[in-house]
């Protein structure tokens, strides 16, 4: 079985794949300073509810834009699983997309990893635009090339940074309103949040498509990306699995499945 390990900024994913299908994903809570040991007693005990143990896993692929947490997360590979993994971003590591900006080594690895699993599914140039602690639009052509993007903050970051600062506004849950016009503090909170948010996905694709000239399919991905379905008018297809998908890819590239 393969494992594949996404860690973000705010979450970290564990996968696994049998050689057909993902059984099972689980999600922790990113931080740097968690051991191996503390991984690995968290991790033995979800195996065990599911029926495996640590010797079924035989491969692992880890991509993260956490440099602090790489440190453990090999050693949890290594020392607890007694398996070698593939790093995103190490030189011999082939990534199976091209790289067309100014300093290819600034394009995080999460981001090129789900890029790849777009392009598995979806032909013709896409827009991928990842909803996490940042809100990612990328674009990628047709060729597989990776042409450059734009970050901005993310909708959870964007209520945080609401709240702390504003001493009198509280602290609230995403969530499509009833109206775009709140009648309180919290309706307008979360209308400002929610409409905001679809205005800068719909405005910034308009402009991609506006600047660009080329037919684009646009994939909406990442943890909250499933709030605005129905909501975008510019966000053509959902799907969660880009990144695992492109992590089991790259496996298959660097012969390690």
């Amino acid at each position: 079985m393969l494992l594949a390990i996404d860690s973000g900024n705010t979450n970290t994913l564990f996968a696994i794949h049998d050689g057909t299908d993902w059984v099972v994903e689980w999600r922790i809570a990113t931080d740097a300073t968690r051991t191996a040991d503390e991984y690995s007693v968290w991790f033995f005990q979800l195996l065990a509810m599911r029926g495996l143990s640590f010797k079924d896993i035989k491969r692992c692929v880890i991509s993260t834009v956490v440099p602090q947490a790489l440190f453990n997360l090999r050693n949890l590979t290594r020392r607890h699983l007694a398996v070698e993994p593939i790093i995103i971003g190490d030189p011999d590591v082939e990534v199976g997309i091209g790289v067309d900006i100014d300093n290819p080594k600034q394009v995080g690895a999460d981001r090129l990893v789900t890029a790849l699993g777009a392009v598995l599914t979806y032909p013709g140039n896409l827009i991928i635009i990842d909803s996490g602690t940042a809100t990612t639009f990328d674009v990628v052509s047709k060729d597989r090339v990776f042409e450059g993007g734009i970050i901005s903050p993310g909708i959870n970051l964007s209520v945080k940074a609401l709240h702390e600062a504003a001493a009198q506004l509280p602290r609230i849950a995403i969530q499509r309103p009833e109206r775009v016009v709140g009648k309180d503090t919290i309706s307008a909170m979360q209308s400002g949040i929610f409409w905001g948010y679809i205005g800068l996905i719909d405005g910034l694709v308009n402009k991609i498509k506006e600047e660009d000239g080329r037919d684009f399919t646009v994939i909406g991905t990442g943890g909250v990306a499933s709030l605005f379905e129905g909501a975008s008018d510019t966000i053509d297809v959902y799907d969660q699995n880009l990144t695992i998908n492109g992590l089991l890819e790259i496996s298959r590239i660097n012969k390690h499945l």
